[in-house]
Parts: structure tokens; sequence; C-alpha cells
């Protein structure tokens, strides 16, 4: 995220206003709810931890321990396991019989 100088986009009588609550101080205007982007929205980060997620859930499921999967991946054993959990329950909701 930029920054972008005030009085380059705010019209006087507004930059005036806003100068009478934050004169001087760096604020953070936050998006609109209808332009809010979720997470992992502008760069491709989410695929690449989704890849390697799957990717090690595999490793995993061909009897891979925790213990190495986490010195592999340069996590906690704690985030390893959690991260198979999640597709686990992700794979596995899929299978359920009402």
């Amino acid at each position: 995220m930029g920054y972008v100088r005030a009085g380059d986009i705010l019209p006087k009588e507004i930059l005036e206003l806003v100068q009478q609550y934050a004169d001087g101080q760096t604020i953070y205007i936050p998006r609109r709810s209808e332009s809010h982007k979720s997470w992992g929205a502008g760069t491709e980060t989410r695929k690449s931890l989704m890849l390697r997620n799957s990717k090690m859930y595999e490793e995993y499921k061909r009897r891979a321990t925790i213990k190495e999967l986490s010195e592999r991946y340069f996590l906690t054993e704690k985030s390893v396991q959690r991260i198979i959990r999640n597709i686990d329950k992700i794979i596995n909701a899929d299978n359920i019989v009402p």
C-alpha cells in the first residue's frame, strides 16, 4: 500500500476539514465495504499457499511425519498439524452422508 498526498486527491474544503481533526498526522482511510477485497486477492500468495498446503498434505498421506514436514517447509509442527487437519476437513466434508 502506497501513500498518496491528501492535497493531491481531496478538494481544499475537505482537506481543511480533515486538518481540524488530524493536522499533520498520518491516517488510514478504510475501503468501503462494497469494494473490500479478501486476503490475497491482489497477489499470488493465496494460490501459492494452497499449492504448498496441498503438496504437504499429499506428502503426509504418503507417510511423511509431521516433524519431517515442519522441517521441510520451515513451519512449526502445530502449523503443519493445523494445515493437514483443515485440508482433511475439506476433503471429508464432501463425503458426509446426510
